[in-house]
């Protein structure tokens, strides 16, 4: 996905957040602001915003020499998410419609971006998304490919939303690999952040090799790239994922908040809509017959 002039100053926006949380002196965060200024002004005519981002957060981790600025934040993400667990899981066991209930709710914890936003109201997500209707609804796909799968790839997003996927994880019942990050950026998840919100009871556990937004192919290991091509069914959360793998492959389908008005201009729906989408290389061999 391109990178629109509105990108730029979510960049910013992103480098001034963590440059609060490493509770830097001015002088200190002004450098570090400034050197991320200077970093936007310079990438590839080509690079998407999971690779910009990605470079700017790495960058702010290398010149702070703080390894995980968000590391606080997604501990209480977790914890917050877990302690709404029991209520969620009943919720599921009372819904009429166990599978759509459970990616409402994976769709829910995907409010949990400090890439996009530096709060969120998880609850109030819960509530909007369990009555919302999708503005894309590839929900009915969904299901067919489930039907059909022997097992499937996840793709995670943040820490906390961790939880909620565990929810729609739990209610596949088929194997599950979990795909978290090789290494911290933002608040993406990485296998402490799955091992805390206890997916290792419900699912493998796995890591791309990269410290990445979304999921950069061309950064993530020869094992991880293997796995992906491999896969039969793959669901990826967020809008990093979208942005970094959209028309990447066939048995692919994205579950996200368009949460910012660039990816939502490019879907063509309203900002805050949730999104259950196959993605387009599907659809292209479907009517191609390749």
């Amino acid at each position: 996905m391109e990178t629109k002039p509105a990108c730029h100053q979510c960049f910013l926006r992103q480098a001034s957040d963590a440059a609060k949380r490493l509770n830097l002196s001015a002088a200190r965060t002004d450098e570090l602001l400034a050197t991320a200024q200077a970093q936007l002004q310079q990438p590839s005519a080509s690079a998407t915003p999971p690779i910009i981002a990605s470079d700017l957060h790495a960058m702010i981790r290398h010149e702070s020499g703080c390894s995980d600025p968000y590391l606080a934040a997604k501990q209480s993400a977790t914890e917050h998410a877990l302690s709404l667990y029991p209520k969620l899981k009943q919720l599921l066991a009372d819904a009429d419609d166990p599978l759509d209930t459970a990616i409402r709710l994976a769709i829910a914890g995907n409010i949990i971006d400090l890439g996009v936003a530096d709060a969120y109201d998880l609850e109030a997500s819960i509530e909007r998304v369990i009555k919302l209707t999708p503005a894309i609804n590839h929900l009915p796909e969904l299901r067919e490919a489930l039907s059909h799968a022997e097992q499937v790839l996840y793709l995670a997003d943040n820490a906390g939303e961790t939880v909620l996927d565990r929810l729609l994880i739990e209610q596949l019942e088929l194997p599950v690999t979990y795909v978290v990050k090789g290494g911290a950026t933002v608040n993406d998840a990485t296998r402490d952040d799955a091992l805390a919100a206890g997916l290792d009871q419900a699912c493998e556990i796995i890591d791309n090799g990269a410290a990445s937004m979304g999921t950069l192919l061309e950064r993530c290991s020869a094992e991880f790239r293997n796995r992906f091509d491999r896969a039969e069914l793959i669901i990826a959360k967020g809008m990093a994922n979208f942005e970094s793998l959209s028309g990447s492959r066939s048995g692919l389908f994205f579950l996200l908040q368009a949460k910012c008005g660039v990816v939502a201009d490019h879907l063509s729906v309203a900002e805050k809509s949730i999104i259950i989408l196959q993605d387009q290389a599907e659809t292209a061999e479907a009517e191609t017959g390749v």
